[in-house]
């Protein structure tokens, strides 16, 4: 039996630390101290921005801190991870209040009808992550009318002719026959397979279950990569032949890999797929992570840490893979680094507090974590901040290659997500000498709230002690999605 989000089987404030300089903001991380360093605490203060900062009472969540004005909303991807944390958190506590907030997002989702051709304008990834999000409603609250649209959500995606085209029709375009730049994404494809699981739990229905298992095979097929058991996230697909963008090893993707795998090896009986899950986590534990063995997750808004939290915590508790738990607890002590004194997590866990809005994208991560380890090791308590000591160095890098050369044991480059917003422009990131593991590097014009966001961390490394080190950005590589190169560097934080 396997956690993965299922009961099935197994089953504050947050504000702006508007510092005119870096340091200050830093410095006041040393003030934490008694329970507030608890893992404990810190799952019932994320949870409390959950339930009572993130969430409006009408039935949607905010997106960011209200003077960046990035809205509200219950539909895709960032609000929905939103509702899988508060959900996480329902079934490690069984929080009484959660309920009531389910049944107010159950009412105001998103209801999805049939998309003709041609006029049919939806993203298939957006169906599928609310299909997820309101199977989880459905879950806590019973409500049969969110049960509805979470079928309808999967149906959008499943019988609509314009997704599954192309030249490897097993996968889905993200808009229909492929709009202008015939890209697949695995957001759309690994969350088709766990909405299907979930409407064959809910359901009984067969053909959801076989839906499952042939996508789960073409996903293999088209996103795997031939040397790593990770998954890149972006297929192009010009109808004549398919091409991934390698080393996009998106967290968001992964995780929701690693959960498909245990469900399906325990709705079918094949040990293959969990066998097939260990190896994709013990990817992200082996090269994803920076010297200091923290989960690094480079810089692309749009990619969101919740689901590859929920897929350790599953092989932690159900599993009882001890990587996976070292690898929660590793990251959750480095965290306490990353949040205010108000309680909003940074998206890089071994990173700076955040000093620019944070956004749903970057925190759903962090408070998704902060919920693990207090399930975990609720009295377990993190060293004090590794940033703690940090100084702010004033720069100006925008011509590429550009070079930083330290001697420290961590940096953190700062700069404006969403400068030439909102999605062309990135770079490469080479760390003495060799390119991170993931080759998203910094994706800094990539804003998925559609707002520019000075002073934000776009880039956290840490090692487990000081000496030398350079650093190298390089110009992108022009792709479909990503776009042309880009980068505005206006300093750095840096631990001696």
């Amino acid at each position: 039996m396997t956690y993965a989000r299922f009961a099935w089987l197994a089953a504050l404030a947050l504000t702006v630390v508007a510092c005119a300089a870096r340091p200050a903001a830093l410095a006041s991380q040393t003030t934490t101290s008694g329970n507030a360093a608890i893992f404990g605490a810190a799952g019932d203060a994320a949870t409390r921005v959950l339930e009572d900062v993130l969430y409006d009472p009408a039935g949607k969540w905010r997106r960011c801190l209200p003077d960046a004005d990035c809205g509200e909303g219950n539909i895709d991807w960032g609000d929905d991870s939103l509702t899988y944390a508060l959900a996480f958190r329902w079934r490690t506590t069984k929080d009484p209040n959660i309920p009531r907030v389910m049944t107010t997002l159950a009412r105001t989702a998103f209801r999805y009808g049939p998309c003709p051709m041609p006029k049919c304008d939806q993203f298939s990834d957006r169906a599928a992550w609310d299909s997820v999000a309101e199977s989880l409603e459905h879950e806590i609250t019973g409500d049969d009318d969110v049960l509805a649209k979470a079928k309808a959500a999967f149906s959008l995606v499943d019988e609509t002719n314009a997704f599954g085209l192309g030249a490897c029709p097993g996968i889905d375009y993200q808009l229909p026959n492929g709009d202008g730049n015939h890209l697949k994404t695995l957001e759309t494809d690994a969350n088709y397979v766990l909405a299907a699981m979930l409407l064959y739990r809910d359901t009984g229905t067969g053909a959801y279950l076989k839906a499952a298992v042939a996508k789960y095979a073409a996903i293999r097929s088209a996103f795997l990569d031939p040397a790593v058991p990770l998954y890149s996230v972006y297929v192009f697909d010009d109808g004549t032949s398919c091409k991934a963008l390698p080393h996009r090893f998106f967290a968001s993707v992964n995780g929701d890999m690693i959960q498909d795998g245990l469900l399906l090896a325990a709705a079918t009986k094949d040990q293959t797929y969990r066998d097939q899950a260990i190896a994709t986590a013990k990817a992200v534990a082996q090269y994803l992570s920076d010297p200091a063995g923290v989960y690094a997750d480079l810089q692309a808004e749009n990619d969101t840490e919740e689901p590859l939290i929920e897929a350790m915590y599953a092989l932690a508790t159900e599993q009882h893979q001890n990587f996976a738990r070292t690898w929660l607890l590793t990251a959750a002590r480095a965290e306490r680094s990353a949040r205010t004194p108000a309680g909003v997590y940074g998206r890089f866990f071994d990173g700076p507090p955040p000093q620019a809005p944070v956004t749903e994208w970057q925190t759903g991560g962090g408070l998704a974590l902060a919920i693990a380890a207090a399930a975990l090791e609720p009295d377990g308590t993190p060293p004090l901040g590794a940033w703690s000591s940090a100084t702010y160095v004033s720069d100006n890098l925008s011509a590429l290659p550009a070079t930083i050369s330290i001697h420290g044991r961590a940096i953190a480059l700062i700069g404006t997500i969403g400068e030439s917003c909102c999605e062309s422009g990135h770079a490469r990131v080479f760390i003495d000498g060799t390119e991170t593991f993931d080759h998203t590097g910094i994706w800094q014009n990539k804003s998925s709230s559609g707002k520019t966001l000075p002073q934000s961390v776009l880039f956290a490394w840490r090692w487990p002690a000081p000496g030398p080190h350079t650093i190298v950005l390089r110009p992108g590589v022009v792709n479909g999605k990503e776009g042309t190169s880009f980068l505005h560097i206006t300093g750095y934080e840096l631990v001696p």
